[in-house]
């Protein structure tokens, strides 16, 4: 699969239910000798007034469970979220 299909799909945590970001929002780890993609890194945002605040959660590759037409199907487990 290409970066440019993956460009453009929601990214949903099954655990959660919940809309995480769109790809292209978000940055990858990628391993730079065998060109594969490690992690997912996701901004997380709030806004608190003027002031924007955020965090980043880091999926492993191994936490996607489907990559679909529209969306991104990922399970991270309690533990390894950085909130």
């Amino acid at each position: 699969m290409r970066l440019s299909e993956l460009s453009g799909k929601e990214i949903v945590d099954v655990k959660r239910a919940e809309r995480l970001g769109v790809l292209g929002q978000t940055d990858l780890e990628i391993n730079e000798q065998t060109g594969q993609i490690n992690a997912l890194i996701i901004p997380t945002l709030k806004w608190f007034g003027f002031r924007k605040q955020g965090t980043e959660v880091r999926v492993p590759w191994q936490h996607i469970k489907k990559i679909g037409s529209d969306m991104v199907i990922i399970d991270i487990p309690e533990t390894e979220t950085n909130e």
